[in-house]
Order: C-alpha cells, then sequence, then structure tokens
C-alpha cells in the first residue's frame, strides 16, 4: 500500500549502494514498490538474477555493477546515473563489509578494505550525487550505518570506527549541502534477520530466543523495518530531519546490562 507521503518518490531516481542482497536489497525493493525508478548499485553479480526477477515483475529496477570500494568504478556509477533521462534525487549508502577480529592481530589490509567500502565510499559517492542533485534544485542522501557506531564488542574496532565515521559525516554533510535543498540523514539498524541472520537461526534455533531477549520489544528487525524507514528519511514526510541519526535496535542499545 502506498502511502500519501511515500507519492512524491513515485518516477524518482534513487542509488542504492549494495542493493542487491540483504538490507539494500529489502530498501531497493521498497523503493521500486512505491513507484521510484532504483539504480542497485552492487560489486556481486548473484544479485543480478534476483533483480531481474524483480523487474519482471514490473519494478523499476536496474543492475549496475560497481565496487564501492574503487574510485573509479563510482565515478563509472555516477556516468550513468548522469546519463539516466531521469534527473538524480536519492541515495542511499548502503554498501558495506564487516570485517572482525583479534585487535592485536587485525591487519592493515582488512583496515583499509573496512574503511574504503564503509566510510570512503559513503563520501565519494555522496560527493558525486550531490553535484547532481544541486543542479536540479534538491535531494536526499540516506546513509546505513549501524548500532556499532555507538556499542560494540571487542573485534569490531575497525568496523564500529567507520560506522562513527558516517556518523559524524553526515552531520556535516548536512550543513554544507543544506543550502543546496539537499537533506542528509544516517540509519543505524541494529540485529537485522538477513539471510546470514536467519540461517544461523535455522542451524541452532535457541539462537533466535537468545537474540529475541536482547530486545525489548523481544524481536529484531526485519529487513522491511529498515527499508520502511530508509523510505521515511528520503521522502517529503522527513521534511523537517537533517543531520540525525534514526538508531532502529528495537531499544537494545537502551539497556544498561542483562540480569542473569
Amino acid at each position: 500500500m502506498i502511502s500519501q507521503h511515500d507519492k512524491n518518490l513515485q518516477g524518482r531516481l534513487i542509488v542504492v549502494t549494495g542493493g542487491g542482497a540483504g538490507i539494500g536489497l529489502g530498501i531497493s525493493q521498497r523503493l521500486a514498490q512505491i513507484g521510484a525508478s532504483v539504480i542497485v548499485a552492487e560489486l556481486s553479480d548473484q544479485a543480478r538474477p534476483t533483480i531481474d526477477s524483480l523487474r519482471s515483475e514490473g519494478l523499476d529496477l536496474r543492475f549496475v555493477s560497481c565496487d564501492i570500494g574503487k574510485e573509479a568504478s563510482i565515478d563509472a556509477l555516477f556516468k550513468v546515473v548522469a546519463d539516466d533521462s531521469k534527473p538524480l534525487y536519492g541515495l542511499v549508502n548502503n554498501a558495506g563489509v564487516t570485517i572482525h577480529g583479534d585487535f592485536l592481530d587485525f591487519t592493515m589490509q582488512d583496515w583499509e578494505q573496512v574503511v574504503n567500502v564503509n566510510l570512503r565510499s559513503v563520501f565519494l559517492c555522496s560527493q558525486r550525487a550531490a553535484k547532481l542533485m544541486q543542479i536540479e534544485g534538491g535531494g536526499s542522501i540516506v546513509n546505513i550505518a549501524s548500532n556499532h557506531a555507538g556499542a560494540t564488542n571487542p573485534g569490531f574496532e575497525a568496523y564500529a570506527a567507520t560506522k562513527g565515521g558516517v556518523l559524524a559525516m553526515t552531520r556535516a554533510m548536512a550543513w554544507s549541502l543544506g543550502s543546496h535543498g539537499i537533506r542528509v540523514n544516517s540509519l543505524s539498524p541494529g540485529l537485522t534477520e538477513t539471510s546470514h541472520i536467519h540461517a544461523l537461526i535455522e542451524r541452532e534455533p535457541a539462537l533466535g530466543d537468545v537474540y529475541r531477549s536482547l530486545h525489548a520489544t523481544q524481536r529484531f528487525n526485519q529487513t522491511a523495518d529498515i527499508a520502511d524507514i530508509a523510505a521515511f528519511l528520503l521522502c517529503d514526510a522527513s521534511i523537517a530531519l537533517t543531520g540525525i541519526d534514526v538508531l532502529a535496535d528495537n531499544g537494545m542499545s537502551a539497556r544498561l546490562f542483562q540480569r542473569t
């Protein structure tokens, strides 16, 4: 069902990086369902059949191969965007990588990969997108961060640092781009039932109960939950919001500790 607020996204061109799987796929699908024209920027060709299948259902989705960790590939992506018949309205910086391990043994190669994909790409994609958006008088950027930006675990130093960086960059970008009519917000999902998490729970059903017990609502996110919030931040219903982070973790971070 399309709400009145969603209608301003109909026919709008929106880029979703990492939009072919997990949370990104949920966002791409939701935006297309409400009538947006979505460019799915994805590294893995394994996502192409899924996008083709959704296209066969009448959804306006287009797969563009892109290695978000490489500047030349990002430039090629935005050349495709600039050549589109529709002006660019929205960008969802969703692509990310999770590499974690013992802090004392963490390699610079892994550090650089996490920083390039999770942080550097957000800067580069947003810069390219904003240059196109300002020509048309505005737009909306949503940066997918994580609850790890606020509370994290040992071994996640690189991942948490990049997600914290995304929050800080979002606030700065909101002021840099506000005068151009471009809003910039971030969205920090908590535990979300992607195919990876679903497979873990199927192998060990007790994990589902453990995960649920960590949340005030006794549930954790579905990809559709995050997709709906992303659509809200993109559309005019959130016209007064810029420079904020939406922490979508079902109350997980509100608890100081868990009693045993």
